[in-house]
């Protein structure tokens, strides 16, 4: 018993020292200052952050759809024919052409391009990439709503974690205390074999609470650590201020405040009018639609040089070969050629492509519908449940304060009923707990109102 109890005590120092050299050297890490930390680094803002960077290139693939496109080039090129011949009929007979040899080139500086000008699905398109990404921005400032608010719901973990190490570690005291006390009087025979055992238990237990206490903390600190983009190993300790002020809420002034400034509201709403959109556009495909074309060279040139090696006799219709080979050279120029062409167009058969589309467009409008009713049927609950839940937090608060100074009253009583012989060890003993019971729970309630007042803030889409 005694090796498991310094084994239990080891636990409780090496959790402790590990703790302590942590923070060495860093100032307390505050709430407001993790939640900074978390809305820089955690996982959920940067893929929130990559979403509107995502919906942004699609606002910009659908203004290409609606905007005139223009390219320019630049075209060089060459042409070399060796040693042409053939035949070709001529007055009724065959005869042979001349060996000719052929080089020739050309260069055409153009602007060319094309744009849809009276395409409506291409601009109902538009508008449901414009409503998307503001769906999309809205879901952003949601994921950091989320974060700051399991930020500080951890954090305050972790500073009631604390608490109730210290809580743990003063009952794991008093109870030694005790524990040695009534070991003297067994000796000298004035308590009973039963009421050594009783205390035995009693310190055993409050070794129990110590460590479970400690190891709280542990975990606690790693998934703040991971919440806020840290190794838990560099992370500061936490500022352990509990202090809060009582806010009278109002609940229906929390609601008409969720209701203008709830992020996930505003982006269901904004994803259904995106829906809308993009349904209106995947039926509009069906109409006809009006493009140009369009292209300008700028001064194109071009030049050849044809060489002759063979003559031809009109008369005879022969073909002799030059004594000095014949060549003739040329080219063109221009200032300005340019085409415009305009068409109407109208796709009879896609192969259900546009079929699909609608179909697709329509789940879609059914699934965003789907969202933005639930939220919106359920954004009064969720008020009223953060509501309760901070009354609720303030009430226990003020139950575990009484608790608190009942449970100290009865102890100091108890001492001095065993003091004269009128109390036994183990209403002392128990005393000692309900004292240990009531300090967790005050700090226990008082973590939970910095929580409540997190879900207040989240409720009422001020979680930031």
């Amino acid at each position: 018993m005694r090796t498991m109890s310094w084994t239990l005590v080891s636990f409780v120092l090496a959790g402790s020292t590990s703790l302590a050299a942590v923070a060495a050297a860093q100032p307390p890490l505050t709430a407001d200052q993790a939640v900074r930390m978390a809305l820089e680094r955690n996982s959920q803002i940067i893929a929130a952050n990559a979403g509107l960077v995502s919906a942004r290139g699609g606002l910009y693939s659908s203004y290409s759809a609606v905007l005139p496109n223009l390219s320019a080039s630049l075209g060089r090129s060459g042409t070399w024919t060796k040693k042409s011949t053939g035949s070709s009929v001529f007055l009724g007979g065959v005869r042979e052409n001349p060996r000719t040899d052929l080089d020739s080139y050309s260069t055409s500086p153009s602007l060319s391009g094309g744009w849809s000008i009276f395409r409506l699905s291409s601009f109902a398109n538009l508008r449901a990439a414009q409503h998307a990404l503001t769906a999309a921005r809205m879901q952003q400032a949601t994921s950091r709503s989320e974060v700051a608010f399991a930020t500080r719901q951890q954090f305050y973990l972790v500073v009631q974690a604390v608490k109730q190490i210290g809580v743990a570690t003063e009952a794991l005291r008093v109870a030694r205390d005790s524990e040695h006390l009534v070991r003297a009087k067994y000796e000298v025979g004035s308590v009973s074999r039963a009421d050594v055992l009783q205390a035995q238990v009693h310190t055993s237990q409050a070794q129990l609470d110590s460590i479970t206490a400690v190891h709280s903390l542990l975990v606690g600190r790693d998934e703040l650590a991971t919440l806020v983009g840290v190794e838990a190993s560099k992370m500061a300790d936490v500022d352990t201020s509990l202090s809060f002020t009582a806010h009278a809420y109002d609940e229906a002034s929390l609601l008409r405040e969720a209701e203008a400034n709830r992020p996930d509201l505003q982006g269901a709403r904004a994803s259904l009018k995106s829906a809308q959109a993009g349904l209106r556009s995947a039926n509009l495909n069906r109409l006809p639609y009006v493009t140009l074309n369009y292209g300008l060279d700028y001064r194109p040139r071009s030049n050849f040089k044809q060489t002759a090696f063979d003559t031809l006799n009109l008369i005879t219709g022969r073909i002799g070969p030059l004594d000095t080979p014949l060549v003739t050279s040329g080219g063109s120029r221009r200032d300005l050629d340019y085409q415009v062409s305009v068409s109407l167009n109208l796709d009879l058969f896609t192969g259900f492509q546009t079929e699909a589309g609608i179909a697709d467009a329509r789940a879609n409008l059914m699934r965003a519908q789907d969202a933005y009713n639930v939220l919106a049927r359920n954004l009064s609950a969720q008020v009223h449940e953060a509501w309760l839940t901070y009354q609720q937090a303030l009430t226990s608060e003020a139950v575990a304060e009484v608790s608190v100074a009942s449970a100290v009253e009865n102890l100091r009583l108890n001492q001095e009923k065993y003091r004269v012989g009128s109390a036994t060890i183990l209403d002392l003993i128990t005393a000692e707990s309900t004292l240990a019971s009531a300090q967790s729970q005050l700090v226990g309630a008082l973590a939970g109102i910095r929580v409540a007042e997190a879900g207040i803030d989240q409720a009422r889409g001020r979680a930031e």
